[in-house]
């Protein structure tokens, strides 16, 4: 018996979930909490194991303080902005990487500082280390 593989939407809403549940600083015990759920479930939604029906997705989107269409800008093709549209968006390796916690806590660090001059060396520096690993692996 073969396992059939999640749908990129699926598990592309699911990273945007977990994503904004880190950004809040949620649990998956206290998401599932609020949704009546077990933190199981909830890490099969965001692994895109399984998939999020239409009432509990408005629901998680309540409880995450965001619109439904959050949960889709930027996805796979069939993932639609807020204006219902198809979107490109961002390359997958950008959502990959807001959705762990090192991409998290880069980004809330690298936002609050306020300094343009710093923020350039920054990107300057990690553009070196980065040449120094090799070439391009995405």
């Amino acid at each position: 018996m073969s396992t059939k593989a999640p749908d990129p939407v699926d598990k592309y809403v699911g990273s945007r979930v977990r994503m904004r549940r880190i950004m809040l600083g949620m649990s998956q015990e206290k998401l599932g909490e609020a949704l009546g759920l077990t933190f199981q479930q909830v890490q099969k939604y965001e692994k895109g194991t399984n998939r999020v029906g239409a009432s509990r997705l408005q629901r998680i989107s309540e409880i995450l303080q965001v619109p439904v269409s959050f949960l889709f800008d930027g996805g796979p093709s069939g993932a639609v902005n807020a204006d219902g549209f198809s979107e490109s968006g961002s390359p997958a390796y950008v959502a990959d990487f807001l959705a762990t916690s090192e991409g998290l806590s880069l980004t809330r660090a690298f936002t609050r500082i306020t300094d343009a001059k710093m923020r350039r060396s920054i990107v300057e520096l990690v553009e070196q280390i980065a040449a120094r690993e090799g070439p391009d692996q995405r």
